[in-house]
């Protein structure tokens, strides 16, 4: 009889557990199906904006071609292949603000483009792949990176435009110390501007500038012609706001701001029409910029060109060139415009000259014992103005950097005249 009692006391909860499960595995399978449906929403999304890039691109974003030039167009770029030279004369693609989103990696899987009709280039034209007794493979690279000319990381919000930025016709054989510097820093550039301007997409065409005399991979299949420069064009036709740059295939040691041009310019060195399907009056307003600033994070607007050297005199060095002397042991000048300074806890004074952090290329500090030295305040009166520091080079956390402990060290100079010197 207890046995009996016992069971109908405990049947009422059993029952409720079971609901209670039965309810559970309900909202489970409701929501495991709302996440397939919003899986096929998104990748139809992507699908309608790869199309609205196509659709764009057509109406705006590629150069004019000439008859013998046939357009290929991928999910979000289009190109020109030049068969002569086993690469692409230029590739046209958009940077949407879905990048600040973007979650996609890198897929590494270059491979042939199969829609050019002569043939792409490929594996073999930038290494040898050479298969050893242990089954793996060993590479023997020519010596240069297989350099995109529409960077992947521009299309890290759609899988499917990230991958096919790795076809070899948007591979072009670019020198380690450029790609993975400089140029990257360019391309990096853009798509910070593009997540501080959400309202807006990017038009980019980039290109290597191609002639008959250019040496060539030797080693390769193919035999790619290896570029001495390229070029890259960007159009922001939201704000009216355009620039290009073309840039030398080696180690640079100017800050990429050196190598900005008017898209006008870049035309007539490449013989590419850009943007010509604008109307004639605002194609001429856009194509004549070249505002580096506008291109700029904010906390790097106030930064200026480094001095042109062959117009300083004898013994005086810009904030580049300065940095060839780290090790000399030499006392010399160097000359360049405050953009940016601060001081430290400890009451020590930093400057940067003509590049701000984190892209500072030279920078001049003064010890917080050493400030009784001045006679008036470095911190207000160096910033904004043009000083020339004289010592020496050293090298402060892999920055150019000079120590100057006394007023007669430097001078400040404001619109090209002198302003302060105390000896």
């Amino acid at each position: 009889m207890r046995l009996i009692y016992t069971f109908l006391f405990l049947f009422p909860f059993v029952v409720f557990s079971q609901s209670l499960t039965e309810k559970i595995n309900k909202l489970e399978q409701e929501i495991e199906l709302l996440d397939t449906k919003n899986s096929v929403l998104v990748n139809q999304l992507n699908e309608l904006k790869l199309e609205k890039i196509r659709e764009d691109l057509h109406l705006i974003g590629m150069p004019q071609t000439i008859a013998t030039e046939e357009i290929i167009c991928h999910s979000a770029m289009c190109l020109v292949y030049s068969e002569p030279h086993e690469q692409a004369k230029w590739v046209a693609h958009i940077i949407l603000p879905d990048i600040v989103k973007g979650k996609e990696s890198r897929s590494n899987n270059f491979r042939k483009d199969m829609l050019i009709k002569t043939g792409s280039s490929e594996d073999n034209d930038y290494a040898l792949k050479i298969k050893q007794p242990d089954g793996k493979y060993k590479y023997d690279g020519f010596g240069f990176d297989r350099g995109h000319l529409a960077p992947s990381a521009d299309f890290k919000w759609s899988k499917k435009a990230l991958s096919e930025s790795y076809f070899y016709s948007n591979m072009s054989p670019q020198v380690a110390d450029f790609n993975r510097l400089k140029w990257a820093d360019l391309e990096a550039m853009f798509r910070e501007y593009v997540t501080n301007h959400t309202e807006t997409q990017l038009y980019i065409v980039t290109g290597p500038i191609l002639y008959d005399t250019l040496p060539k991979i030797e080693r390769g299949t193919n035999k790619v012609t290896i570029p001495e420069f390229y070029y890259k064009v960007a159009l922001d036709l939201t704000n009216h706001k355009a620039i290009g740059f073309i840039m030398p295939n080696k180690k640079m040691d100017y800050p990429i701001s050196s190598y900005a041009l008017p898209i006008n310019d870049i035309e007539k060195v490449t013989g590419i029409n850009f943007f010509y399907q604008l109307t004639d009056s605002l194609e001429e307003v856009l194509e004549n910029q070249k505002v580096i600033a506008d291109w700029l994070p904010e906390k790097q607007k106030n930064d200026v060109d480094p001095i042109y050297q062959p117009s300083l005199p004898p013994g005086t060095f810009n904030t580049v060139v300065a940095k060839n002397h780290i090790k000399s042991g030499k006392t010399i000048s160097v000359q360049g415009t405050v953009v940016n300074a601060r001081e430290t806890k400890g009451g020590h004074l930093f400057f940067n000259l003509d590049k701000s952090y984190p892209n500072q290329i030279f920078s001049v500090i003064i010890w917080a014992k050493d400030i009784v030295n001045y006679s008036y305040n470095p911190l207000t009166e160096f910033m904004g103005n043009e000083i020339i520091v004289k010592g020496k080079v050293t090298d402060f956390d892999g920055i150019p950097t000079m120590i100057i402990e006394k007023e007669d060290a430097v001078e400040v100079h404001q619109d090209g005249k002198m302003i302060m010197i105390i000896e």
